[in-house]
């Protein structure tokens, strides 16, 4: 359990041991229940484009006191990359924070703004998922790398690439 009283779903760990052994899965996208007491999982692929992953944590939702907006997720991606010698490929299994910047679910507004007064603080969802994220690695062991999200351009194939291969030769 985490510090903030979120457990993390048996689900969690059988589709993860799923990906890492059988190879059959390519990505696990996990959220928060809506009550926000459990880690979930949300959706998962065999799929290899990175694109179509990528497009479902931008579009990924949540909800807070009526208010829906862009949502945080927690996701673990098998990246494959080959060698810019030609020596073959390589694998990590890549676990991204996505808490996007924008979005009415992840912006602390404590002043409500003229031309806009329904805008109020809405952090807890952001901040549920900040403190829950180390119960989830921790229930998933053998990830080879980590990434925190928070902008489109975080999440760009090539910008991970960069990340993940760093020292692989």
């Amino acid at each position: 359990m985490s510090k903030s009283g979120v457990s993390v779903a048996p689900e969690c760990i059988s589709k993860y041991n799923e990906l890492k052994l059988g190879k059959e899965i390519k990505y696990i996208i996990y959220k928060l229940s809506d009550d926000y007491k459990e880690i979930v999982v949300e959706d998962y692929s065999s799929d290899k484009d990175w694109d179509i992953f990528r497009n479902k944590l931008l579009s990924a939702k949540a909800s807070y006191k009526g208010k829906e907006g862009k949502g945080p997720r927690y996701a673990v991606y098998d990246f494959q990359w080959d060698l810019a010698s030609g020596e073959g490929t390589r694998n990590k299994i890549v676990f991204i924070s996505w808490s996007p910047d924008e979005g009415t679910l992840v912006m602390v507004r404590s002043i409500r703004l003229a031309q806009n007064p329904t805008l109020t603080n809405t952090s807890q969802p952001r901040m549920t998922y900040a403190s829950s994220k180390e119960a989830l690695k921790n229930a998933l062991p053998g990830l080879g790398a980590e990434v925190q999200a928070n902008g489109e351009d975080a999440i760009e194939y090539e910008t991970i690439l960069k990340d993940v291969s760093k020292g692989a030769r």
